[in-house]
């Protein structure tokens, strides 16, 4: 039986909080879903232990950035949401950069 006092988060929530709040940090132009023929990941795949929240996140970057900027940028955000919005312990936060968007011109 479970306690009346436990919330649970489900995976998927995470994921979009996570890529949510990745796409609002400047220079990040999309997030690149991995897994093809199976569900989307959203560019985020998320392991949870107990409390402990880790995630990948796979960016394509605008050009012109300074992508480990951008890079720290976005694992600073995506910790406080999972912190303040969850109440969770965030782990790592991994930053792969995928691609880069030029846009046509």
């Amino acid at each position: 039986m479970r306690n009346p006092d436990t919330t649970t988060v489900a995976p998927d929530v995470l994921q979009s909080i996570a890529r949510l709040t990745a796409l609002e940090v400047p220079g990040v132009y999309a997030m690149l879903a991995h897994g093809a023929g199976r569900r989307s990941d959203q560019g985020v795949r998320v392991q949870i232990e107990g409390n402990r929240v880790e995630m990948d996140l796979f960016l394509i970057l605008e050009s012109g950035v300074n992508l480990r900027q951008v890079g720290h940028e976005v694992q600073a955000a995506v910790t406080r949401a999972i912190d303040e919005m969850l109440g969770m312990q965030p782990g790592r936060i991994n930053i792969h950069i995928e691609d880069i968007y030029y846009p046509n011109s």
